[in-house]
């Protein structure tokens, strides 16, 4: 018996396509990515791809409804965590904050240790005047991650002054 997992067919070009992005060729994979999504049609991972080459490429009208897709096709715990980031990110860059807002909280929840959450929904948050409340989210995501040995320092007096905001 062999320990060798068969992938699917799509999968290997899919790599090679994802590499080559990672190497600033986005432009020219956006056709590639679409031919593949045209053979392999509801694939979550290639609907992804092809939603965060659209961002890449300032897209963003054509990234929304790939990540939607992406999404309720079902991904691996990493890759959803990327495409919530990247569905709540296009929403927000659309105006459509509210919805932005609930992607991200969404994915706080499934994903509480991926701090990344915290400083997309504040983002959203300036976006929707809340000005107040993502300076406290920043700040607290600062103060919970960093090791800078001045601001841990200070860290009792930065976290109470962002109480008063």
């Amino acid at each position: 018996m062999s320990d060798h997992i068969e992938l699917p067919e799509w999968k290997e070009e899919l790599d090679a396509i994802v590499g080559a992005r990672a190497h600033g060729q986005s432009e020219e994979i956006f056709p590639r990515l679409q031919k593949l999504d045209q053979r392999h049609p509801n694939v979550a991972e290639i609907n992804y791809q092809l939603a965060w080459t659209c961002d890449v490429l300032g897209r963003t009208r054509e990234a929304l409804p790939l990540y939607e897709k992406a999404v309720a096709l079902g991904l691996t715990p990493n890759e959803l965590s990327g495409a919530l980031i990247g569905l709540g990110s296009t929403l927000r860059e659309l105006g459509e904050l509210g919805r932005s807002a609930d992607v991200l909280n969404s994915g706080q929840v499934q994903f509480p240790a991926n701090r990344e959450f915290d400083v997309f929904l504040a983002l959203t948050q300036h976006a929707q005047g809340k000005n107040a409340e993502a300076m406290r989210r920043l700040i607290d995501t600062l103060c919970d991650t960093t090791e800078d040995p001045g601001l841990t320092a200070y860290q009792r007096a930065i976290r109470h002054a962002a109480g008063k905001l």
